[in-house]
């Protein structure tokens, strides 16, 4: 089966609902021009990009209850994100000793707020992500923050760990690999910000209860693995085997395509297990299990929401695709 044929089936298969924001496209207008205020490249090329990447319209799939304030700064964290990311993973992309400067600057941004200064985080993205950060830090308290902050250290900590396997030219074995992608993917900082939207944070001890954190690994690697399906053939020439298909050929002693089915098998028996264990959650008490329930539907929603963003986002070769089949 193709790749495209296999995320295709993989969609239809998964139980949870699309669902998306009313104020999406309305916050994705707004979000291009956002370009120039904060000193980012502006030509039509570039407009064009971001427009047709949709950053907007995925945190819309994440968080599609927020309201249309809250979608903007989302946004505008997504947008972050993955502008690190091309910064990270790019043609021209930073070393590893370069990211690990960077993360040095955002977690000063982020635990210490906006005049932290830090040699290696200025210019146009410090600005975009003090912008994004502001709200959250008005708002959340102290333990949020933190708990965000680490999350956000993890995933940069990943990407530099990748960046330096990359400079060695060493390949990740599967089981590696799997550990490394759940922090590059900057799922655990999406889970976080279901609390944001709701104004509801977690008790810590809830928040790191053992099957909340199996869930948590669970819908990053269902919606990490669904992405390197769809990045498998950019990734062959650019990611020096980062991708679950990639090391599954390796492990395996086949070629790419027959893994594209090892990985798709794959996912489905942990869409199995994620499942039956949302559905067997605990009850944490009467004045918890509202925001737990949030929680859990956010997870739900990050992997539903990652499957039908990559098929309409120019990113990926599998987009866009037509309104009438992208779900929403």
């Amino acid at each position: 089966m193709t790749g495209g044929a296999v995320l295709e089936s993989l969609r239809t298969e998964c139980p949870v609902p699309a669902r998306i924001s009313p104020h999406a496209d309305r916050v994705q207008e707004w979000l291009v021009g956002q370009l120039h205020r904060h000193g980012l490249p502006v030509d039509a090329a570039a407009r064009t990009r971001l427009a047709e990447a949709g950053f907007a319209r995925y945190a819309a799939r994440l968080y599609p209850a927020a309201t249309e304030a809250d979608l903007r700064v989302l946004s505008l964290l997504f947008t972050w994100f993955f502008l690190v990311d091309d910064a990270c993973d790019g043609p021209a992309r930073f070393t590893s000793d370069q990211i690990r400067r960077l993360r040095d600057g955002v977690l000063a941004v982020l635990r210490d707020g906006p005049r932290a200064r830090h040699p290696a985080f200025t210019g146009p993205l410090r600005r975009l992500l003090v912008q994004a950060w502001r709200e959250p830090r008005r708002r959340m308290p102290v333990r949020w923050r933190v708990r965000f902050a680490d999350a956000v250290g993890h995933h940069l900590h990943g990407v530099r760990r990748e960046a330096a396997a990359k400079e060695a030219g060493r390949r990740p074995g599967v089981a590696e690999y799997v550990a490394l992608r759940r922090a590059t993917s900057a799922a655990y900082v999406s889970y976080p910000l279901v609390e944001f939207v709701t104004g509801r944070p977690l008790p810590d001890p809830v928040y790191h209860h053992p099957r909340l954190r199996r869930l948590a690994d669970l819908g990053n690697d269902l919606l990490s693995w669904y992405n390197d399906i769809a990045s498998l053939e950019r990734d062959r020439a650019t990611a020096g085997g980062h991708n679950l298909v990639l090391a599954l050929a390796t492990e395996h002693g086949v070629d790419p395509e027959a893994a594209v089915d090892l990985a798709a098998a794959r996912w489905r028996e942990t869409m199995r297990e994620f499942v039956a264990l949302r559905a067997a959650v605990p009850s944490f008490g009467p004045g918890l299990d509202e925001a737990v329930t949030d929680h859990l539907d956010g997870v739900a929603a990050a992997v539903r929401g990652t499957i039908e963003w990559t098929l309409e986002s120019a990113r990926y070769p599998t987009g866009p695709v037509s309104p009438a089949t992208r779900g929403g």
